[in-house]
């Protein structure tokens, strides 16, 4: 059973794809939970929500019309194992959150596209949230079936979390899916 030991607090990363990137490339960023993961006393973190957030240009608007040079998609994803620059499959362990933005550039139409797996694990209670205990997350982002348009775009993501104490069972079983999810 996890006890919260602290409130919610946000943590943040943000990737920036360079103008001109290529349909597939992708850009990884790392949140260090160094500070928040703590073996000896069984400590984690436990994601809440997983929120992103598309920003183009100097001026950080959301204007989804300059993001890429054509119809495509920004796909995003939220790991706790290093997958380097790539996308992973829905049934790995690691996956923590992922999101895609669709831009259709013919019709002017923008869409947030949420996977299945949930971004939001509940409200308040320990039971319903994600358990971090590896010391760094992974954001990865990329543009797929278009190119990023003439100008950068930032992909944020928004995580609420908590420091969590695991029992030692517990703390052990989280580290031993998540080693088996690496293999």
């Amino acid at each position: 059973m996890a006890t919260a030991k602290t409130g919610s607090f946000y943590l943040t990363e943000t990737v920036t794809l360079p103008a001109g990137a290529a349909s597939g490339s992708r850009v990884q960023g790392v949140i260090d939970l160094g500070a928040y993961v703590n073996v000896a006393t069984s400590q984690a973190i436990a994601i809440e929500a997983v929120d992103f957030v598309y920003q183009v240009g100097a001026d950080n608007s959301s204007d989804p019309a300059n993001m890429l040079a054509g119809n495509g998609t920004i796909s995003t994803q939220l790991t706790d194992l290093n997958p380097g620059t790539a996308l992973v499959r829905a049934d790995n362990q690691s996956l923590v959150a992922s999101g895609a933005l669709s831009i259709d550039q013919t019709n002017n139409i923008a869409s947030h596209v949420s996977d299945i797996y949930p971004d939001n694990f509940g409200p308040t209670a320990l039971s319903e949230a994600f358990m971090v205990v590896n010391d760094s997350l992974y954001l990865v982002a990329g543009p797929d079936n278009s190119a990023i348009g003439a100008q950068l775009v930032s992909v944020t993501a928004r995580i609420r979390c908590r420091v969590a104490k695991l029992s030692s069972k517990d703390w052990m079983a989280i580290a031993i899916q998540s080693t088996a999810s690496d293999n």
